[in-house]
C-alpha cells in the first residue's frame, strides 16, 4: 500500500478527524481523513495541469501547512514523487536540488517563490501556494491506478560527507515499514494524535509520526514551526497524547519557564533522537507528565534500528535496544564485528526499498559505497552493552549535529573555499550547550589577501541555509596535516576547546 491508499482506507468513516492544522496566528483548520483525500485529489488535479505524471519528480519548497500534506498525498494518489526541501535554503543549495532531481513541477510558499524562480532551469512549472489554493478549489478532483508498493514514493535530500547533499530514495514500501514498526512499538490506536512540530520537509515527521497514524487511523496536530514558548500550550491545546523531538528543542523547552498549560499535559510518550542528559530527561517527564523514549534513525535506515523499551527500563542515555525483526553489526577498522563494550561503525542489514531506502538519487557509487551487500553503513561509531543497550560513541562521518539538523563539513567548506580571499579551510562542530554543535571554520588566507570575517560570513549566507553558516571563522597560517595530508580535525577540535 502506498500512504495515500491509507488515507483512502480510513476515510471510508467519514467523521475519523485526520490532521488539525495551526497556522502561525493560532488559527486552526481541522480536516477529516475523507476531507483530506478531496484534497489530495484535488492537488493531483493541480499536478496533472502543470504536466505531471506517473514518475515525474515535484518539487515542494514549503513551511509546515496543509498544502504541504495535500501535495505529498495528492502526488502519491498518481504515482509521482515528492521532493521536499528546506525553506530555509539558499538559491545556491535550491538550483541543486532541481537540477539533480529533475523536477518538472515546483510548489513554493509565497515568500519563497522568487528564490525558486532564481533557481530554475527552463521547463519547470511553478507555482505559489496560493495560486495552488486558487487553482486545486476550481478543479476536479484526479485519481489514477494505485501507486505499487516497490514505486518510487520521495526523494529527501540529506548531507553526507560530500560536498553536496545526496537524495534518499523512499519507496511507499518503506513509507509503510516505518509507518507499521512505529505503530507497533508505541502501541499508536485509533484516538493517538501525533504533535509535528518537526518540520515535513525532513524524514522525521513523515517517517514517524504521519505514518503510524496512517497505519492505524490516528490523528496528527501540525504545528507550522517548533516554539519552545508554545509547546505546552499546543499540546494540552491539540490533546496530543504523541510527540517526537530531537535532543536540541527538549532544552530549548526546559529553559522556558514553566507555562500554565504544562500541568494539564496530554502526552503518553515522547519519542526523540540526540542526547540529553538523565537529569534533563527526568524534568522533562516530570514537567509533562510524559515518558521521553530514546532511538535512532537516519533518512537512510527508514525504520529506526533501536528504541528503547516502553517502560520503567528504558534508559535516556542510550539509544535503546534493537527492534524486533532489525539484525545490525559493530565492527571494528579491520572489517570484524567487535565484542559488546568496544566501540565500532555501526551496520543495519535491510532490504533496498522495503525495510532501508532504496540507494541514492543517480549516484550508483554512493549506493554502492554505503548500502552495497545488504549492509547499510550508518557512518556512526556505537557500542552495545551486555543488556542489548546501545550507545552513541561519535561520527566517523565527517558530520556536525546543529539543533537536530546534520551538516555536511564538506558543503561548508566547499562554499567557504570558493571566496577569494580564501585558499583552504577545513570546518568542524564545537560542542554548544543549546544547539548541540556550533560550526567554526579555520581559514587559510590565499596570498595578497586580508583576512574578513564579515564578508566570509556575508558570502555563506548568501549560499548556505542559515542553519549551516559559520558561527565563527578563525583564520590560522596552515591547517594541521597527517603525514599522508588528510586535515587533522582532531587538532582543530582541540585548539577550539582552549580558545
Amino acid at each position: 500500500m502506498s500512504p495515500f491508499q491509507l488515507l483512502e482506507w480510513w476515510s471510508h468513516l467519514p467523521e475519523r478527524p485526520f490532521a488539525s492544522y495551526e497556522n502561525p496566528a493560532g488559527r486552526v483548520l481541522k480536516v477529516t481523513y475523507a476531507q483530506q483525500v478531496e484534497r489530495s485529489l484535488r492537488a493531483a488535479a493541480v499536478l496533472r495541469q502543470l504536466g505531471v505524471h506517473r514518475g515525474n519528480r515535484v518539487h515542494v519548497h514549503l513551511p509546515n501547512c496543509p498544502e504541504f500534506l495535500d501535495l505529498w498525498l495528492g502526488a502519491n494518489a498518481i504515482g509521482a514523487v515528492l521532493v521536499p526541501t528546506n525553506p530555509l535554503s539558499s538559491v545556491d543549495e535550491l538550483r541543486h536540488f532541481l537540477t539533480d532531481s529533475g523536477a518538472s513541477a515546483s510548489i513554493a510558499d509565497d515568500d519563497l517563490i522568487d528564490a525558486v524562480k532564481e533557481a530554475i532551469a527552463p521547463g519547470i512549472r511553478v507555482l505559489s501556494r496560493s495560486e495552488l489554493t486558487t487553482k486545486a478549489a476550481a478543479v476536479t478532483p484526479t485519481h489514477s491506478a494505485p501507486a505499487l508498493g516497490t514505486d518510487l514514493a520521495a526523494i529527501l535530500y540529506t548531507s553526507g560527507t560530500t560536498s553536496r547533499p545526496k537524495g534518499v530514495l523512499v519507496t511507499n514500501a518503506n513509507y509503510l515499514a516505518v509507518g507499521t514498526a512505529c505503530a507497533q512499538h508505541y502501541s499508536v490506536g485509533p484516538d493517538d494524535r501525533w504533535l509535528i512540530v518537526l518540520p515535513f520537509f525532513h524524514a522525521n515527521a513523515q517517517y514517524y509520526p504521519t505514518m503510524s497514524a496512517l497505519r492505524v487511523g490516528a490523528s496528527i496536530a501540525v504545528m507550522p514551526s517548533f516554539s519552545a514558548t508554545k509547546y505546552g500550550a499546543q499540546v494540552r491545546r491539540h490533546r496530543a497524547t504523541l510527540a517526537s523531538l530531537f535532543a536540541a528543542p527538549i532544552r530549548m523547552i526546559l529553559a522556558q519557564p514553566e507555562s500554565r498549560h504544562d500541568k494539564y499535559s496530554t502526552l503518553r510518550t515522547t519519542m526523540f533522537a540526540q542526547a540529553v542528559t538523565n537529569d534533563q530527561a527526568a524534568k522533562f517527564e516530570r514537567r509533562f507528565r510524559t515518558r521521553l523514549i530514546h532511538g535512532y534513525g537516519m533518512t537512510e535506515t527508514v525504520i529506526p534500528p533501536t528504541l528503547n523499551p516502553v517502560g520503567p527500563e528504558r534508559r535516556p542515555d542510550s539509544m535503546g535496544k534493537l527492534l524486533p525483526g532489525v539484525q545490525v553489526r559493530i565492527v571494528g577498522e579491520d572489517g570484524s564485528e567487535v565484542p559488546d563494550g568496544e566501540a565500532g561503525d555501526l551496520h543495519v542489514a535491510g532490504e533496498l526499498g522495503v525495510t532501508i531506502a532504496a540507494g541514492y538519487w543517480h549516484n550508483p557509487e554512493a549506493t554502492e559505497e554505503t548500502f552495497g551487500g545488504g549492509w547499510l553503513r550508518t557512518g556512526d561509531v556505537v557500542r552495545r552493552d551486555a543488556d542489548g543497550f546501545f550507545y552513541f560513541v561519535d561520527r566517523s562521518k565527517d558530520m556536525i549535529k546543529r539543533a537536530g539538523e546534520n551538516v555536511a563539513a564538506g558543503e561548508v567548506e566547499r562554499v567557504v573555499n570558493e571566496h577569494p580571499s580564501v585558499f583552504e579551510c577545513a570546518a568542524i562542530g564545537v560542542a554548544d550547550e543549546m544547539r548541540d554543535e556550533s560550526i567554526v571554520v579555520y581559514v587559510v588566507i590565499a596570498e595578497g589577501h586580508a583576512f574578513d570575517g564579515e564578508a566570509l560570513d556575508a558570502w555563506c549566507r548568501e549560499r548556505l541555509a542559515k542553519f549551516k553558516v559559520p558561527s565563527r571563522f578563525v583564520q590560522v597560517a596552515e591547517l594541521p596535516r597527517t603525514s599522508v595530508g588528510k586535515i587533522r580535525k582532531t587538532v582543530l577540535r582541540e585548539l577550539a576547546a582552549r580558545s
